[in-house]
């Protein structure tokens, strides 16, 4: 039977596995290697899933913007500067295959611009590379308002628009 003393010196235990339950991104960002993560918007309109990239090349990470409760599915790219410090990022939504244009790249286009990492207070840094540990949220400024202005926005597509901020919602194997 447990004593008084017990109970009060399991409690922060406690209190710990129930901030895991209800924000499992503190448990998983640790655990998780950027090229697993997988983001979500806080309406719950879109998920951002990273994916190894397989082979070298001037792309640092790539991944897949899905519009949650319809078949759209954008693909993302992130290269990074000259410097390393800093990740640009690219969606595209139906890119013609083969030799395109930069005219034909520009249509396709729905969002770019730097993709920042940040851990849950607030503090800025760099998108994480292959194999580093996964960012606890992402920021996409302006991601929002160009996806309403693509060809990603419309009846059977997207109809939310998506904050700029995504967090961590999982880690698959």
């Amino acid at each position: 039977m447990l004593t008084n003393r017990m109970m009060t010196r399991l409690a922060p235990v406690r209190w710990a596995m129930m901030a895991f339950a209800v924000n499992p991104a503190l448990a998983l960002a640790g655990e998780c290697v950027q090229e697993k993560a997988v983001y979500g918007d806080m309406d719950d309109a879109y998920e951002l899933r990273f994916e190894p990239m397989g082979s070298e090349s001037s792309v640092s990470n790539k991944f897949k913007l899905a519009v949650r409760n319809t078949n759209v599915v954008a693909d993302g790219v992130v290269t990074r500067t000259d410097d390393q410090k800093r990740a640009d990022g690219r969606i595209m939504f139906e890119c013609p295959e083969g030799d395109v244009t930069g005219a034909d790249l520009r249509a396709c286009t729905v969002w770019q611009g730097m993709v920042y990492a940040s851990d849950l207070k607030g503090h800025i840094s760099a998108l994480p590379t292959e194999g580093e540990s996964a960012a606890e949220r992402l920021f996409l400024p302006a991601l929002g308002p160009s996806i309403q202005k693509s060809s990603l926005w419309g009846e059977g597509k997207a109809t939310v628009a998506p904050w700029d901020v995504l967090s961590l919602k999982g880690c698959y194997q």
